[in-house]
């Protein structure tokens, strides 16, 4: 079984241990647990795809303990990433920018482009402090799955596939960073998350068909729990079958059972909420009913992991 440290001094230096010798550590950031690897070691980083069965094209994003460490591992700096580190970091938020000398390629999944953030976690920046490389780190979970918001989540999806897990309790902003793509004279969202892309200047969510992905969370089928999920209305979840779990998005007329779940409606604590919340009610359902999130662009991240996690019909 995986080592599971506390995040004392001594559980960060036999995190940075382990990590130095190429294996996998998964730890807390401010929006979910990250599976740790050198970003410099192509062996860890295999090691890390094979642990995950993640698809090679799927790039990962890079993980520094401070904003300053940015154009050391950047080919350009563009002036728009600079204001948004300056203001964002650290913080939710991946900039994706050409990749310079010593990250390894195979951490750009066949890409030109890295995408580097300064996570806000007490935990994630004090391991990062001890290392002399930088942690690439998609979410520390089999891929396509729920991401983790808890260490229990990790050791639930991945076992022994993982050398440890670093303990920092529940992830607060709950779901992934949003990437935007600062290589053009518009930064440009590639996947959405609490940061909107009116709050950073950027234009609206999408990318470019053909090619390397510059950003992880672009697959169509991702995010899934254990169970099948759905996304319908607030009628249609109100009159859903027995062994339905049912979760809204603010508390419903009728009555609410013990396979069901009310999230907040505001956004921002709904996401907070959301995978600790599928984490809990896929055990205990056949099926998963969740209300469609409003459409405004606030609503986009959830929304958008929502429609990921839905099982075609």
């Amino acid at each position: 079984m995986p080592e599971r440290l506390d995040p004392t001094p001594d559980g960060l230096r036999r995190a940075a241990e382990l990590l130095a010798a190429g294996l996998l550590v998964a730890f807390p950031t401010e929006t979910v647990y990250g599976l740790g690897a050198d970003a410099t070691n192509p062996d860890a980083i295999r090691r890390l795809y094979e642990a995950k069965g993640r698809p090679t094209h799927n790039p990962l994003i890079v993980h520094l303990a401070k904003a300053e460490d940015a154009p050391r591992w950047a080919a350009e700096w563009p002036e728009s990433a600079r204001r948004l580190a300056q203001r964002y970091w650290p913080g939710p938020l991946t900039l994706v920018v050409p990749v310079g000398a010593g990250i390894a390629p195979e951490t750009l999944a066949g890409g030109s482009t890295v995408g580097l953030r300064v996570p806000d976690h007490p935990v994630a920046l004090a391991l990062l402090a001890l290392l002399p490389f930088p942690l690439a780190a998609p979410s520390a979970n089999a891929s396509g799955t729920l991401s983790p918001v808890e260490a229990a989540h990790v050791l639930a999806s991945l076992g022994d596939r993982v050398a440890a897990v670093l303990d920092g309790g529940r992830c607060r902003v709950g779901i992934e960073s949003t990437v935007v793509d600062c290589t053009d004279a518009v930064p440009r969202v590639l996947r959405p998350g609490v940061l909107t892309a009116e709050e950073i200047g950027a234009t609206a969510a999408g990318f470019t068909t053909g090619g390397a992905l510059r950003s992880p969370g672009l697959l169509d089928r991702h995010y899934a729990p254990a169970v099948p999920l759905r996304l319908v209305s607030r009628p249609e979840l109100e009159r859903a079958p027995d062994g339905v779990a049912r979760v809204f998005f603010g508390a419903p007329d009728c009555p609410v059972g013990e396979h069901d779940a009310v999230l907040p409606r505001d956004p921002r604590a709904a996401a907070a909420a959301l995978y600790a919340t599928l984490w809990n009610v896929q055990s205990r359902a056949t099926a998963i009913w969740v209300e469609a999130p409003p459409t405004n662009d606030e609503w986009h991240a959830v929304r958008d992991r929502l429609s990921r996690a839905v099982v075609p019909s």
